[in-house]
């Protein structure tokens, strides 16, 4: 009896718990191959509104998540979204809930993509706080957040997570359109080999990631 009550327990706990990553809304589809998911600035009168996404329950494996995300936008043919708030009473936008969240889905045009502006992107990982280095200046990252350093074409760049064996990256900018991402982490993360999503990740305590990926963590993490 006891073994049945733990058991049930268990069983009610995943379902209380658990994470639904739902195509919520589809206005229209778009047959396009685009393998990236950008993220929008703002809402572009250029990009075609697709349908919507709605992420109920907050997971730590946020790999994981933007993969759910990146296979329901692909479904309907998006290459970009933006975050769609909640409101409060009030009609203000609410205060963003990592726990239960809104993505708007779109079809943006090549030519009609956000301009570039070159920028270091580094996250946190999503447990502990992160020292980081970057050419000798020193930061320290909570858990969830990131940290966004414009760059300069030409400019070399070194950053470290500040370990006797951490990493350390150095790189030269190729131009002022260059965007760069990588993810601090006290442990290995694993890769997704499919290669669904973009993801991009290697072992090590600060790995580079895809684009598409970094962007979602832009919009889940809260900026330094």
């Amino acid at each position: 009896m006891r073994k049945f009550q733990i058991l049930l327990f268990v069983l009610i706990s995943q379902l209380i718990f658990c994470q639904n990553v739902l195509l919520s809304k589809v206005d229209k589809m778009n047959d396009n191959t685009d393998k990236f998911l950008i993220l929008l600035p703002e809402k572009m009168e250029q990009a075609e509104y697709l349908g919507e996404i709605e992420v109920q329950g907050f997971s730590n494996d946020d790999a994981a998540v933007f993969s759910a995300v990146y296979k329901k936008a692909k479904e309907i043919g998006a290459n970009s979204f933006s975050l769609k708030p909640f409101e409060t009473v009030d009609g203000l936008p609410s205060k963003f809930d990592a726990g239960h969240y809104r993505l708007n889905l779109y079809y943006i045009s090549k030519e009609n993509l956000p301009k570039k502006y070159g920028t270091i992107y580094i996250f946190a990982s999503s447990d502990k706080d992160q020292k980081i280095s970057i050419n000798r200046k020193d930061y320290l990252l909570s858990p969830r957040s990131y940290l966004s350093i414009p760059v300069t074409a030409g400019e070399i760049y070194t950053v470290s997570t500040k370990k006797l064996l951490g990493s350390t990256l150095k790189f030269q900018v190729k131009d002022q359109k260059s965007s760069y991402y990588f993810q601090a982490s006290s442990s290995k993360i694993k890769a997704d080999d499919s290669g669904a999503g973009g993801i991009n990740l290697k072992s090590g305590d600060l790995v580079g990631i895809e684009p598409s990926y970094g962007d979602f963590l832009r919009t889940v993490f809260s900026q330094k």
